[in-house]
């Protein structure tokens, strides 16, 4: 009996063992996972454009030209500030600055009364003043027109050189589009009005261009052509015209003897402020001025 009895305990415990064997080990509990580090965003070197200031403009394509000139000499001194300067003519500089468009428009011309009715927060800057020169085909034998010629002229009611002591040759016009600073400028500034207060228009049988360069390249290649441009555009390629004696030169334009002068303006939505109002205040400087002067227009102050 005690026989059975033992072998009943080692059975037993031979059982328990192999249980025992069997029962996996227990399960490491897992480490906790550690966060990933955020990586340090390294603050942008000097010059990068990452996190710069970027400053837009639109508008007039005669104040496009000097505002880039503008644009690209503040951008090498102020490296973390980046300016786009885009065209689209002096209607466009005054809808995008009101509209937010732009931060800053562009218009070579004085703001139209219903312009500013309607955008009673746009603020008008003057950056230069710049003569508008009437040119002709370098073969012209025309030197001197008085204002009211020049009228006529671009009514269609000059239509022959001969009338102005010239060669026996029609009168190709060349004029500016509709929209352009410059045409508006032109209008109110030498074809005005009648007796009646109705516009001394341009005649619809001018050719047409979008750009000061674009008139420049027309006159100089077209024969017997005339058109109108900004002063500081005027190379040897045409014949500037003498207006009532004077000649259209920068210093005429800037002591007042010439007659056709019209305002640069830069227009803000506003007083202008910050990275802005910095700029501005740079182009106005001694040192913008200066930049003015050498491309051709007269200083603003």
């Amino acid at each position: 009996m005690r026989r059975y009895t033992l072998f009943a305990v080692l059975m037993i415990a031979a059982m328990l063992l192999g249980a025992c064997a069997q029962t996996p080990a227990a399960t490491k509990a897992p480490e906790a996972t550690k966060a990933p580090e955020v990586a340090k965003t390294a603050e942008p070197a000097k010059g990068s454009t990452s996190g710069s200031v970027s400053i837009t403009m639109a508008g007039s394509t005669t104040v496009q030209p000097l505002a880039e000139k503008l644009a690209g000499a503040y951008m090498a001194a102020h490296s973390n500030v980046k300016v786009v300067v885009t065209g689209g003519g002096s209607g466009v500089g005054v809808k995008s600055a009101a509209d937010g468009t732009a931060q800053i428009g562009m218009a070579s011309r004085e703001m139209k009364d219903e312009e500013k009715t309607a955008n009673p927060n746009l603020k008008a800057i003057v950056i230069a003043r710049d003569g508008i020169a009437i040119i002709v085909n370098s073969a012209v034998k025309v030197d001197d027109i008085t204002k009211e010629q020049a009228q006529q002229i671009f009514m269609g009611k000059i239509t022959n050189w001969k009338e102005l002591g010239g060669d026996d040759q029609p009168i190709i016009l060349v004029s500016r589009e509709e929209g352009s600073g410059t045409r508006t400028a032109f209008q109110e500034m030498v074809m005005g009005k009648d007796k009646e207060g109705k516009e001394n228009l341009i005649s619809d049988t001018a050719i047409l261009q979008s750009s000061n360069g674009a008139i420049l390249t027309t006159v100089s290649s077209t024969p017997n052509s005339v058109g109108y441009l900004s002063m500081g555009y005027v190379d040897s390629t045409v014949k500037a015209l003498k207006m009532n004696g004077v000649e259209a030169t920068e210093e005429n334009a800037a002591n007042g003897k010439y007659p056709v002068v019209r305002p640069l303006n830069l227009l803000t939505n506003g007083e202008p402020s910050g990275d802005v109002k910095a700029f501005i205040d740079w182009i106005l400087s001694e040192e913008g001025q200066k930049m003015v002067k050498a491309d051709g227009y007269i200083a603003a102050k």
